[in-house]
């Protein structure tokens, strides 16, 4: 690790260093997943177009998939994109590229673990949590086995190195080994497991507890990449609906609080509540909902978020969050309170309740969640407008940001790997992760 990480107050900008893993773990996956002669999951048709008419190589990097249950998830795909870039066109970027593991302040590793996971999904589901047959797993060991076999790691025990896990399913099978990293992950939702205790007791929901893997000390919460089109302020209409929600029914873990707010919300006047999942009908219906409706719905499902809330940000809909365990990108910079409605599950279950408290607030309070929404869209922009991102990227965007928040943790990332160093031999310290 350089010495800037001790000059922070003085530095603009993160020195990144891009692990040489081989172009198979990255953009070579977008090519296998472009070979694939079809895909039959819901959401795919979009991709399935673009492999027919075979627009998705016609530039130097591979196009990444339009598939609404991956192209969330791609951050991965636009955080490389901006360290590739030449240097003379990355004035506005923070994180600053060198060529030596020396001189960086972190190194990042441009595995693409989610077209990683998605394909094995795709593919051959059925062996997804095993190892054998598992193309997946075998790619994890390919990445694990070349990092930890680099000086960088051997120095650091890769508290220094960065990950970029956005689908919960993500290296599903090496988190124990990665776990010192820096992890951009989405939220803390897939790394919880059941009690065993209490899963033999018959309770699967209400036991659940954490993997020290995570931790907000260390980890960065990045946004979803959003699937609906920016609305501008100046592009605001008169909404008719007061609430709005649009996605599955039925979840799991905490996600079960959706099914009885659909059935408190379902006949409430002025709720439009649809099931359903955003291809290319639905994503038109979403944009028409959100568009038309002043509070968009945003309860619990598999995980405490999903994209669902970054594409009611740039639809202007002022976010109700129902999820308790919910962690945001960028809170320190953002205040999420500025421009959306938090209500604690138990208020939000009793009958009537939060209808009444959405429609105490007034036009003048509805009209200031929206202006300061509008301040904060860019923060959740990843798309440069560039071929496989590869160009400036937008100095207020989510890129920089996560750099930012990354940024912030070399003082601890300084200090874990001091005193790593200095524990005597066969020395073993439980891992001490967990924060509020």
């Amino acid at each position: 690790m350089s010495n800037t990480a001790t000059n922070l107050a003085n530095s603009g900008s993160i020195n990144v260093y891009v692990s040489d893993l081989p172009r198979s773990l990255n953009y070579g996956l977008l090519e296998k997943y472009w070979s694939l002669s079809h895909d039959s999951r819901l959401g795919s048709d979009i991709d399935n177009e673009i492999r027919s008419k075979n627009s998705w190589n016609n530039k130097k990097v591979p196009i990444y998939p339009e598939s609404p249950l991956i192209k969330q998830y791609s951050a991965e795909y636009w955080i490389l994109g901006d360290l590739l870039t030449p240097q003379e066109k990355r004035s506005g970027s923070f994180a600053r590229r060198v060529f030596s593991p020396e001189e960086a302040d972190v190194i990042f590793v441009p595995f693409f673990a989610t077209v990683s996971a998605e394909l094995q999904l795709g593919t051959a589901k059925g062996v997804f949590r095993k190892k054998v047959g598992n193309e997946d797993y075998a790619r994890q060991r390919e990445v694990m086995d070349f990092v930890k076999g680099t000086e960088a790691w051997k120095r650091s025990g890769g508290r220094d190195h960065v990950f970029v896990l956005t689908d919960p399913v993500a290296m599903f099978h090496v988190r124990e080994e990665i776990a010192p990293a820096v992890l951009l992950v989405v939220d803390f939702g897939g790394w919880y497991k059941v009690d065993s205790k209490a899963s033999s007791n018959g309770n699967n929901t209400s036991d659940m507890i954490q993997h020290t893997q995570v931790s907000l000390l260390k980890d960065v919460i990045v946004p979803y990449t959003h699937l609906l089109p920016k609305l501008l302020l100046s592009q605001n209409q008169k909404r008719q609906t007061l609430l709005y929600f649009k996605g599955a029914k039925h979840r799991h873990r905490g996600g079960l609080v959706r099914e009885k707010l659909w059935d408190l919300l379902v006949n409430e006047p002025g709720v439009v509540m649809e099931e359903g999942f955003p291809n290319a009908t639905g994503k038109e219906q979403s944009i028409k909902g959100m568009r038309n409706s002043e509070f968009c719905l945003h309860p619990a499902g598999d995980t405490p978020t999903s994209c669902r809330l970054f594409d009611a940000i740039q639809s202007l809909c002022i976010p109700v969050i129902i999820s308790d365990n919910i962690e945001l990108p960028f809170e320190g910079t953002i205040d999420y309170t500025d421009f959306s409605v938090f209500v604690a599950m138990n208020e939000a279950l009793q009958p009537n309740w939060l209808i009444k408290h959405l429609r105490s607030y007034t036009d003048v309070q509805k009209s200031k969640f929206r202006q300061n929404m509008g301040r904060v869209q860019s923060f959740f922009e990843y798309d440069n407008g560039y071929p496989g991102g590869i160009g400036p990227v937008p100095v207020d965007g989510a890129v920089n940001h996560i750099w930012r928040k990354v940024h912030q943790k070399l003082p601890m990332i300084k200090e874990a790997i001091v005193r790593e160093k200095r524990k005597p031999p066969n020395v073993s310290v439980p891992r001490r992760c967990h924060c509020t």
